[in-house]
Order: structure tokens, then sequence, then C-alpha cells
């Protein structure tokens, strides 16, 4: 079994937000295996799939970005599942807008939603997908920068970027995270 949580904050306010990418992309996995995240469990909502002989669980955690990892782990913790089939999708300001960026594992990178993962899986070893959503400009602080909206430019970009987020999570099911690296890091959606 694999889980693969999205992240964001769970206010309607935060809905189009840099910081809610990761609901974004995951809602986008939703759509490709034909499922809504809509249950109530583990401290968020999920969805239960299946794709090509795998049990999926999607988890979009309503505990707030920093508090992610409650939700994470204690569906990780409820299912029995090892760190390295636990997938996380989110945002990343150190990318432009739209680019992807795989890795098998790896430090929190100062973004305290997975900052808070590591805590609660107790190790960094967990493959995630990090969408860039832009940097800060000059006069802006990175709490208003990650909660602020896409440009109409940028939001058409990130709605394919999400969709291709969501296809490089099944690619790291199907094939490994070293393929899904191959394919997908670096790729930017114009």
């Amino acid at each position: 079994m694999y889980l693969i949580a999205g992240l964001g904050n769970p206010d309607k306010k935060y809905e189009g937000t840099r910081h809610n990418t990761g609901f974004m992309a995951v809602d986008r996995l939703a759509v490709l295996l034909n499922v809504e995240i809509r249950d109530k469990r583990f401290k968020g909502l999920a969805a239960s799939a299946s794709y090509r002989g795998e049990k999926l669980l999607l988890l979009k955690p309503m505990t707030y970005m920093n508090n992610s990892g409650e939700a994470v782990a204690a569906a990780a913790n409820w299912y029995g599942i090892d760190a390295s089939r636990i997938i996380i999708l989110y945002d990343d300001i150190n990318f432009d807008c739209g680019r992807l960026r795989i890795r098998g594992s790896g430090s929190a990178g100062g973004h305290n939603g997975i900052k808070s993962i590591i805590a609660c899986l107790g190790t960094e070893a967990f493959p995630r997908v990090r969408i860039g959503v832009g940097g800060l400009k000059p006069s802006e602080d990175m709490i208003s920068h990650v909660l602020g909206r896409f440009s109409k430019e940028e939001a058409e970009i990130m709605q394919s970027a999400c969709m291709e987020a969501a296809r490089a999570a099944l690619c790291i099911v199907d094939d490994g995270v070293p393929e899904a690296m191959n394919r997908f890091n670096g790729m930017k959606i114009e």
C-alpha cells in the first residue's frame, strides 16, 4: 500500500494559494483515479483507490500545514505503511512556478509541513514531489508569499504542473523514485 499526501491548509480562504499546491496536486490525482477525497479520517480527508494492483490512500491533512505530520503519521501507523511508500506532494518556493523536482529523501529545506512529517515519522526517508510556486519578490515576506494567490498566468501553469505532479506520484508507484526523477526532475510547465 502507498500513502500519497498533498499538503495545504484546510480553510476556504486558503484555496488557490501557493501553500495549497499539494492539495491541488492530490486533487488532480483523485481525478486520474476516479475517486473523491472526502472521507474524514486520520485528521484529514482521505480516499482509497486501486491503481494497477496497488492499494493507494490519498490524504489531505486538515491539521494546517505546520502539523501535517500528525495526519500523515496517523494514516501510516494505522496501515503499517513504511516511509519509503509515503509520497508527499507540496509547494516549493525555491523553484520557478510550474517546475517539478522529485527526491527520495532529504531534509525539510525550511518547509514546515515537511519538517512536521519528518518529526512525526522519525525519518527523512520518504519520497516527495516538490512543485515550484515561484520565489519571493523583493518587497514580500515569506508568509504573505506562500499564502498569496497565483496570478492568472501562474494559475494556468499550476493546473498543468499539478497534473504532472500527480503523474509523477503514479510513476513512483509504477517504476520507483529513480525513474520518476529521470522523467520529471527539472520539468517546467509553461
